[in-house]
């Protein structure tokens, strides 16, 4: 199996290293920008597109800044090649005709939201079939500047907004789980703000409110919250499940119904499997480029 990469960073590497536990004889490429760009143990590095051609490639990972998504994905489409694509999709609402090119050519795509593999997800997806729900809690805040050991955080794409930084799309994968578990909401509102002591351009707090039949979900979202907390609470008629990301538990009425001991770092695995198997038969649903588009609307829409 032959794999490009377009965007090594810190994010390529656990898609690298899911490839590689799942099929260990891969030949993993990597699309630089430079020739004095470093080289990767294992990584072969080419430095034009002529070589898409000429290798064979059986899918293209693109994991470059969000804000050279749009460019990179209209560069490809003329190759036909399947496409695994790093959240979130793009930056902005501009892409329409390149999601109807996308689906008229049939290129498979997949956006990788490798929540909608963590264990204690499914289990709550499964749960809450048929009950009749009140109210849904998601919670998700974390340190930015413990993200990137090493790195000056203010000088990443996540603090930038101008490179498609900002909790309300960097942290995505919560109004992704939520559009999943939930569908589409009836009204979206929404606030964005860059207040905290971090001192950044982009969005540090993101609320939104989403509004359907008979409930409502309440997203907060932030970069600034040094003890770190991801949660999904739904609030029943009967009783309360907590779902716990960060420990991959579930509680009903406070006592646990649910735990794995898989971590989130694991979710990359299953989720490139489920990939690969998808490309292999040829058939990808789950979170196309389309679908991941309807998420980014809910994301960054006027209200």
């Amino acid at each position: 199996m032959k794999v490009l990469i377009i965007g090594l960073g810190s994010i390529a590497q656990k898609h690298i290293q899911a490839i590689k536990s799942i099929r260990p004889d891969s030949d993993i490429y990597a699309l630089r920008s430079s020739v004095n760009a470093g080289v990767i143990a294992d990584v072969t590095n080419i430095y034009t597109t002529d070589e898409l051609t000429n290798k064979n490639f059986d899918f293209i990972i693109i994991s470059n800044p969000t804000a050279l998504h749009y460019q990179t994905i209209t560069g490809l489409l003329e190759y036909n090649i399947p496409l695994f694509i790093e959240k979130p999709l793009f930056d902005n609402l501009m892409a329409d005709e390149l999601i109807e090119g996308i689906k008229q050519k049939g290129i498979l795509t997949y956006v990788a939201c490798n929540l909608r593999f963590l264990e204690c997800l499914l289990f709550a997806k499964r749960f809450l079939e048929g009950k009749r729900i009140n109210e849904v809690n998601i919670y998700c805040g974390s340190y930015l500047p413990n993200w990137r050991p090493g790195v000056n955080f203010r000088e990443s794409y996540s603090a930038n907004k101008d490179l498609g930084g900002g909790a309300h799309i960097d942290l995505i994968h919560e109004i992704d789980y939520a559009y999943w578990l939930f569908g589409h909401p009836d009204q979206v509102k929404k606030t964005f703000r860059s207040v905290s002591s971090l001192a950044i351009n982009a969005t540090d707090y993101a609320n939104y409110l989403l509004a359907y039949d008979q409930f409502s979900v309440n997203i907060v979202l932030n970069y600034y919250r040094k003890d770190s907390k991801r949660e999904l609470e739904i609030v029943f008629e009967d009783g309360t499940c907590l779902v716990n990301l960060l420990n991959n538990t579930v509680t009903w009425n406070e006592e646990i119904v649910f735990e794995s001991a898989q971590k989130i770092i694991n979710t990359y695995t299953s989720q490139m499997k489920y990939f690969i198997d998808g490309i292999a038969n040829k058939n990808l649903s789950l979170n196309t480029a389309a679908e991941a588009y309807q998420v980014l609307k809910i994301c960054l829409q006027e209200e």
